[in-house]
Parts: C-alpha cells; structure tokens; sequence
C-alpha cells in the first residue's frame, strides 16, 4: 500500500486552520474517507510541541467533533517555522523526513498564509528541496494549497502566476475557493448536464435573464475593518465566488468530468464575459456602502464607524452589475449580479428566468380590448407574469424549486403559481459535508475539477478590472450610501428593463 500523506499547514494558529481546515481533517481521520491516511503537522512561528499544540486544539474544537479530534490526534505534530528562514525550512524537512512515508510519500503544503507570503514561501520551500518531484510522479508527489486573494487586480494576478510558476508546475498548484466545495455549487454541473429536462433550454432561446446573489446580513468582522476597507465587494466576493457560480452556470458542456475539460470550459466562459463599456457604467453597475441602521431590531454601525475603517473610506460593501456574455449560447441574454452586507437576510442563490409564451392567453385584464392588449404589451404597460423561474439555493438552505403555473378551479380561465421543490437535508437526510473537507480531499488525490487555473484568475480578473475601471470614469454614479437591513440601494432596481422583474429576496 501507498504510504500515509503528509500535509503541512503553513499559519496553523491562525483562524482558517482552527476554524476550517483542522476540523476537516478530522471529520476526514474518523469517517476514513482519506484511504491512504495522513500525518499533520502544524507549523507557525510559535514555539510549542506536539502535545501542548494537540491540548491547544482541543480546547477550541467544537463539542460535536470531539470524537473526531481524538481520531486526528495521533497523527497531529507541530513544528516551529518560519517560511522565510532556511535553518528552520531544515528543521521542518528532517521532521517530515521522521514521520511514516519519510521522503519517499506525498507531500501537501497548505498556506494558510497572508497572500504577500505566498510567493516567499513557495521560493523558500523551493530552495529547501521540499517541492522537487518527477513530472506525473503519483506516490511521493509534492504540492501547493493557496487561499484566496490571487492578486488584488489583473496585473498583481499576472506577477503571482508567474512567482509561482518560477517554482511550480501547473499540476502542483492547488488554488482554492471554498464556495467551490459546496455541494450544491458541484451539484449546478450535475443538475444541468444529467437532466435533459433542462439542458435544452439552457440558452439565450427560452432563458430571459439570469440573477445571482450573494447576500449576507454581517458586516464587516471583528479584525477585518482593514483587511476589507482595502479589498471591498468587488474583490472580495464577486471576483473569485461569483463569477465561479457563473462559470459554472453558463459554460458549454465539458466533453467528459476530467478535470482540465472542465476549467478549460469554465475559462472559455469567462473570457467571453463582457465588462461595461465607456459611457455603460451608470447603465450597468451600482455601488454602495452601508450606513447606520437596524437589524433584527437591534441598532448597527454604519461601515465608516467599523474598527479598523478609515473614516474617509470609498470602498463599496454592495454592488450590482448587469453583466452580458458574448457567446453563441448567451447572446443578449442579461446576467445580474448582487452582494451586499448588512442586508435582512442571508442567502446565496441563482435564479434562471423563463421566457414568456408568445401569446398572452390568461389572466387578461377585464374589459381590455385586444389592440389594447397588444399595444400595452409591446410598449411595456402591461408586463405579463414569468410563471417559470428555476431557483438554485446554495446557502443557508440547500435547495432547488421550480415555480409554474397552475389553472385555478372554476369556471374562469385563471392561472395561478405552484411550485415543486426539492430540499438537500430532507431527501438524503442529513446536511451536505463541509466545503474544506470535499477540497482537502481531493487535494491528496490530486484531482483539480474545483481549483482554479492560472488563466481562470487572470480571465476574472480581468472582468473585475473592466468594472473597477468602469467605476472610476467620467460618466460614474458615486458611491451611493443604504441603511444597515435593507435590501440595498434603490437604483439597483433600475439594472432590470422593462418587464424583466426585480431581485429575488430568498
């Protein structure tokens, strides 16, 4: 049998590998889904051993994963590091070298790291002869987990690829965005490409827009004021996890589930997304910040009065985009785009809009004739009712609902709204496993299907830039300002035309 992995975290007394990455290793050691098994060292610069670093854990770990910490324990280490000093990447190699597989087992550094480190640490480890291996080497393999940012725009994005690559291959380079490990983001591939229900009308023909929201009732985190104040909405939430929603929601079949036919469908996507011209920004993109306001009853701080936030500060906590991709599927078709902090609720969600029949034969307006009813349709007047929406939930609840339309009893030809819904927890009955413990896993076995490529950044860099762009020129609607617990600002409403509708609300 294959030696047990090792895998290293990089910044393991921070708070992603205590609150993420350390509970899905173990939930991995005791459901056995790791085969191969594994060892785990945590490295940072703080001085401890093995034992006050397993108590330290301990402590923190959720009762309900009590029992699967015990099973991570033996295989739990620590090492003193430091990522830039050679001496220490020494130290860390003849430990790694100690523990069962030695040199001759895979090797998987995660850096948990800030993202100004990231190319120091991999050059350093380079340096040390950790991440040397043979091209396609399947047993003592070496490989690199990064977080997201990838860059603050397109060029920094270009630099880091290229940093990496100075020391990398491709194949080795592990890019993760955890909205990708949610079950139902994976389950927007199955559900399209299985059901041929859906899959023909999944084009610019039937489909009348698409809206996809990101919206959370926080603000911005204790100790994020200024990591936030210099990253804001566009860079943070709709560069990296909701374009990955719409790559996945409008690319072309992939001609098999191999990983590259995927990302390579996912980037072709991408490329084809349309930033807003010169002279579009007021017409397709709005941005805002929260202001003081109440949620659940309970009065808030405005996003300027957040520690950690400049008091002049411009960045946006909301915005919202009417996108268009030029491809031969989409053509015409709208793509609206929402996230925001400080609104009511929180929830994730894709709402595919049906086209309309033809014909307006229901629920016509008493004593309208048809010239009148032919002309208040065209000229906007009258908007006919979209009875078909396809809702995909992905967060909190996990779910997928169809609405259409239903004749109500009597005597009249009157249609009213029904819908079928499907509900992840109560049809498999239990809840969908967590994002990390998906990515960790598959980053043992070496499958990239969800981590993202070189070009994949760069191409939604290179959208989020357009907007950026967009917003900073002549024709630019200013930073608009909404209260804590409302749904955002007004002239976001104005992103949809004529009869298109309005934001879902969950």
């Amino acid at each position: 049998m294959d030696p047990p992995i090792q895998i290293v975290i990089f910044g393991a007394s921070g708070d992603l590998a205590q609150r993420k990455l350390l509970p899905a290793l173990a939930r991995l050691a005791a459901d056995g889904r790791a085969k191969r098994g594994f060892s785990a060292i945590g490295a940072s610069r703080r001085r401890m051993d093995d034992a006050a670093y397993r108590r330290q854990l301990a402590e923190g770990f959720p009762d309900e994963l009590r029992t699967a910490f015990e099973s991570l324990a033996p295989h739990l280490f620590y090492q003193a590091t430091d990522v830039s000093d050679p001496e220490s990447l020494a130290a860390l190699s003849e430990r790694l070298d100690s523990l069962p597989g030695g040199r001759d087992t895979g090797r998987l550094f995660y850096l948990a790291l800030k993202p100004q480190l990231f190319g120091i640490a991999t050059r350093q480890l380079a340096r040390a002869g950790l991440l040397a291996m043979r091209e396609g080497e399947s047993v003592a393999w070496r490989r690199v987990v990064i977080e997201k940012p990838f860059g603050h725009d397109l060029t920094s994005a270009v630099a880091l690829n290229e940093e990496l690559h100075d020391v990398l291959r491709e194949d080795q380079l592990y890019r993760i965005d955890h909205y990708l490990g949610k079950e139902t983001v994976q389950n927007l591939l199955g559900f399209r490409f299985h059901n041929a229900t859906f899959e023909p009308l999944w084009n610019r023909h039937h489909v009348e827009l698409v809206q996809i929201t990101v919206a959370e009732e926080i603000g911005v985190e204790a100790g994020r004021g200024a990591y936030y104040d210099g990253s804001g909405a566009l860079r943070d939430v709709l560069q990296n996890h909701m374009l990955q929603i719409l790559a996945l929601v409008a690319m072309e079949p992939p001609v098999s589930l191999a990983p590259e036919a995927i990302r390579s469908q996912k980037v072709e996507l991408l490329r084809g997304l349309r930033g807003p011209e010169p002279g579009e920004a007021r017409a397709s993109c709005v941005r805002a910040r929260y202001g003081p306001g109440t949620i659940e009853g309970k009065p808030v701080a405005g996003y300027r009065d957040e520690q950690g936030v400049a008091p002049d500060s411009q960045t946006e906590t909301y915005l919202a985009v009417r996108a268009e991709i030029d491809d031969w599927r989409w053509s015409g078709v709208p793509f609206l785009l929402r996230h925001g902090k400080r609104l009511p609720r929180r929830f994730t969600e894709v709402q595919v809009q049906f086209r309309v029949p033809p014909l307006q034969l229901f629920n016509r307006p008493e004593g309208m004739s048809e010239s009148e009813l032919r002309r208040a349709l065209r000229d906007g007047s009258l908007c006919q009712i979209r009875p078909n929406v396809l809702t995909l939930a992905l967060q909190p609840r996990e779910a997928i609902r169809l609405s259409f339309g239903v004749k109500q009893p009597g005597s009249t030809m009157r249609m009213a709204p029904a819908a079928l819904e499907f509900d992840y927890r109560e049809h498999f009955g239990s809840a969908p496993p967590d994002a990390y413990e998906r990515l960790l896993l598959d980053s043992m076995l070496g499958d990239q299907t969800l981590f993202l490529r070189a070009d994949e950044i760069e191409a939604s860099w290179r959208y989020a830039d357009r907007v950026r762009a967009a917003w900073q020129g002549p024709d630019a609607s200013p930073l608009l300002e909404y209260p804590a617990g409302s749904w955002g600002p007004e002239e976001a409403d104005a992103l949809f035309h004529g009869c298109e509708g309005g934001w879902s609300r969950g």
